[in-house]
């Protein structure tokens, strides 16, 4: 993200990656691609039935620069990146039966961020939580975070909540991985704190 004229996308959904692939293709501009390594494994899928979203076959781009809103919402929204969509999503069912209901906002890519649509649903919702799976300190989450706090501190009733994983390398071992990267229940649990 820090490096300029660098374009960085990063899908969550197969939709997404078709089409950002295809823009990446056709453009001018050198753009890192990223896919999260679990959107490939079926007992993932099964957990976030989210994953297994429909990608025509026919031609089509997404766009850079465009955000995606994957779930409207009154009370948080939650910006969240690749994997972590999929773990809000799951969280948002959770929150609803609490009452809680969030807008999930997918960047789809970071370069360009969509600022515009982050901005309009703070500004509906009041309240923010960014999640992501990278290290808390330094992180894309502390980038989006800045922007955020520089562009639309006033729309804010309380203080930007970050999800992130523990700053700390992550552990090849499944076990100990699931200690370090955030899941759904982080989420939940940032939003009722917000919100209560």
């Amino acid at each position: 993200m820090h490096v300029p004229g660098l374009m960085v996308a990063t899908p969550a959904t197969p939709y997404d990656a078709k089409g950002l692939l295809k823009t990446a293709i056709r453009g001018d501009d050198p753009v890192l691609y990223f896919e999260h390594k679990l959107s490939y494994l079926g007992q993932v899928r099964k957990m976030y039935p989210s994953l297994m979203s429909h990608v025509p076959e026919k031609e089509y781009n997404v766009p850079f620069g465009v955000a995606d809103v994957k779930r409207k919402g009154k009370d948080v929204t939650i910006l969240a990146v690749m994997m972590m969509v999929h773990k809000a999503l799951a969280a948002a069912q959770e929150l609803t039966k609490q009452g809680i209901e969030v807008e999930i906002v997918d960047p789809r890519t970071l370069v360009p961020f969509d600022k515009e649509t982050v901005i309009n649903s703070i500004k509906k919702t009041g309240r923010l939580v960014i999640a992501t799976e990278d290290c808390k300190t330094g992180s894309v989450g502390a980038e989006m975070a800045a922007i955020v706090s520089e562009e639309a501190i006033d729309y804010l009733d309380a203080p930007i909540r970050r999800v992130a994983a523990l700053d700390t390398p992550v552990p090849y071992s499944p076990a100990l991985e699931r200690l370090v990267i955030p899941d759904e229940n982080a989420i939940v649990k940032a939003v009722k704190e917000m919100v209560s």
